[in-house]
């Protein structure tokens, strides 16, 4: 058993129009120093794999075809053994 820790964000090259009002909310609160916010995504997924490297390569093939639109996001993951998601 696996469990892989998976993060989206938008590439930087794309406008974050939930970050940046993320961002004036902080100001609001008085967080002045805050200079950028992203908004992503944060998916645990836990999975059977005969090996770290297919679970890694299963996790990768998820990433391509459903869990990040390769148009506008980028995705970062980290497989580990353990058990089910928290």
């Amino acid at each position: 058993m696996y469990l892989a820790s998976i993060h989206v964000t938008l590439k930087k090259s794309v406008l974050d129009p939930q970050g940046v009002t993320v961002k004036g909310a902080l100001e609001s609160l008085g967080f002045r120093t805050v200079s950028d916010v992203r908004v992503g995504k944060y998916f645990q997924v836990s999975l059977d794999a005969e090996s770290e490297e297919s679970a890694r390569a299963m996790v990768l093939d998820m990433c391509k075809k459903l869990l990040a639109n390769p148009v506008i996001e980028q995705f970062d993951f980290d497989v580990s053994p353990g058990g089910a998601a928290k």
